[in-house]
């Protein structure tokens, strides 16, 4: 059922600023508002046009609480589909609190979070992906999350699985209509496009499952791991990085006994850097605990920075270097450990090596990368090269591409029933259960555009938004 009464809440962040924004939605939103409104030109809110604007106080009684702004959208033609009102007035929090008092008295109730979007949704303005994409949007923070939220709230994702649903819709009432007339034996679906229609269905679902592998890592940011022996400059590049100093640098080895992560936005995608503890033996309790999620951490990440100091590749000689033991066997076990995941192999110090003689630096390792985070020699390559691992040709050429969870798990579940319906076309089995793989698949179908939900997946998801959204 579609909710009655009318809701208010602060649209704009708490705390003092220049102005606020006070929202009201709901069938008597307008005529609310206009009881503790007077317009500086004496109309009746109520009586004015939709989309229109107005200046005036809000009054309480006798006392007037502030000169105001007030804005009308008249249903259906609104966010929530609703009468809404907007009041723009001035950002003190007390002004602020007062308001939302006043018009409390008169009716309205708090807004929960994510129910004026809720509204939006239930009113037919919104389907449930581009609902959700709301929510990635007020939290993007980079140009590939915000380019991708838009892409999803302009309906671009849930128009391609509305229009495939519609088409294994269609077959799917063919293929009912043929079980009212079993004794027949006559066939109103043409098996020969209906394997074209699931094959096509595949390719696409298919595409749209291996998004979601770039999809997650640009929404909540690439993790890289900095990772190598004590003192050779992590923590410098950490900070060279991020262009201030978050990690404190010492020349004894062993500082950074714990992770710091923090993030950071190169070409428009978003990066966590992780800097760890050095690696080394030690007999320090503490220091081996921060060795052990340095390993963990590795694990997490998707690219992972080894750092080495530049003198120790110029003390070696040609094959194996001086330090063999040490940092090349620490690089040969990540990359039999992890054979899949992105190394970027750093020789960092180059500032303390003579100009004349990094030529001559000589090591075993392809692609090494030479600079100093000292003085910021080449940090700027290190960027660029770390931009090359991720695959921003779909978002460039502004494909769909998946970074919510449910939607992911919702795509692997039709996937599933569509390749049981495949198959059962391969074996022949009878109209009857290919029916039944076909309903489970559009039930999927109709999980991400909300054709089919239930109370706890609404509540579940916006549960997540804030409050005057």
């Amino acid at each position: 059922m579609l909710p009655q009464d009318t809701i208010i809440a602060l649209a704009t962040p708490s705390g003092a600023g220049a102005i606020a924004v006070i929202r009201i939605s709901g069938k008597g939103a307008i005529s609310m508002a206009g009881k503790g409104f007077r317009s500086a030109s004496g109309k009746e809110l109520s009586e004015q046009d939709s989309h229109t604007v107005h200046l005036g106080y809000i009054e309480d009684g006798e006392r007037s609480l502030d000169k105001v702004l007030v804005t009308v959208f008249k249903g259906p033609n609104s966010y929530t589909g609703e009468d809404v009102v907007e009041i723009s007035c001035h950002g003190s929090p007390y002004i602020q609190q007062e308001i939302i008092q006043l018009f409390l008295k008169k009716g309205c109730r708090m807004a929960d979070a994510g129910e004026f979007t809720l509204r939006a949704f239930l009113n037919g303005k919104l389907d449930l992906s581009q609902a959700e994409a709301v929510a990635d949007l007020i939290a993007s923070d980079n140009e590939a999350s915000h380019q991708i939220a838009m892409q999803q709230m302009r309906g671009g994702f849930s128009s391609e699985i509305k229009n495939l649903r519609e088409e294994l819709l269609h077959f799917a009432s063919l293929i009912e209509l043929e079980l009212d007339f079993s004794e027949e034996d006559v066939e109103f679906a043409d098996r020969s496009k209906f394997e074209s229609l699931l094959s096509r269905i595949v390719d696409v679902l298919t595409r749209l499952i291996d998004s979601f592998a770039m999809g997650n890592v640009i929404k909540n940011g690439i993790p890289i791991a900095i990772v190598g022996e004590p003192n050779v400059g992590k923590s410098t590049l950490l900070n060279a990085l991020l262009r201030e100093d978050r990690a404190i640098v010492s020349e004894i080895p062993g500082t950074t006994r714990d992770s710091i992560e923090d993030e950071i936005t190169i070409g428009g995608i978003g990066f966590r850097l992780i800097d760890t503890a050095g690696i080394r033996d030690t007999t320090d309790t503490i220091e081996g605990i921060g060795i052990k999620r340095t390993f963990e951490k590795i694990a997490q990440a998707q690219v992972v920075v080894f750092l080495l100091a530049a003198e120790e590749l110029q003390a070696s000689g040609p094959g194996l270097t001086a330090r063999e033991p040490g940092f090349q066997l620490e690089i040969e076990k990540i990359r039999n450990q992890y054979p899949q995941k992105h190394l970027v192999i750093v020789a960092n110090k180059i500032d303390t090596i003579a100009p004349e003689l990094i030529p001559g630096l000589t090591f075993d390792f392809r692609d090494i990368l030479l600079l100093s985070a000292k003085t910021g020699e080449g940090v700027e390559h290190l960027k660029e090269s770390l931009l090359e691992f991720v695959n921003i040709g779909a978002l460039r050429n502004n494909e769909t591409i998946v970074t919510n969870t449910r939607h992911y798990q919702a795509l692997l579940h039709a996937l599933e029933e569509i390749q049981k319906v495949q198959q059962g076309m391969q074996e022949g089995v009878s109209g009857d259960l290919l029916a039944i793989d076909i309903r489970q698949a559009l039930y999927h179908f109709g999980e991400i555009t909300g054709e089919i939900t239930t109370d706890d997946l609404l509540g579940n998801i916006f549960a997540n938004f804030c409050i005057g959204k």
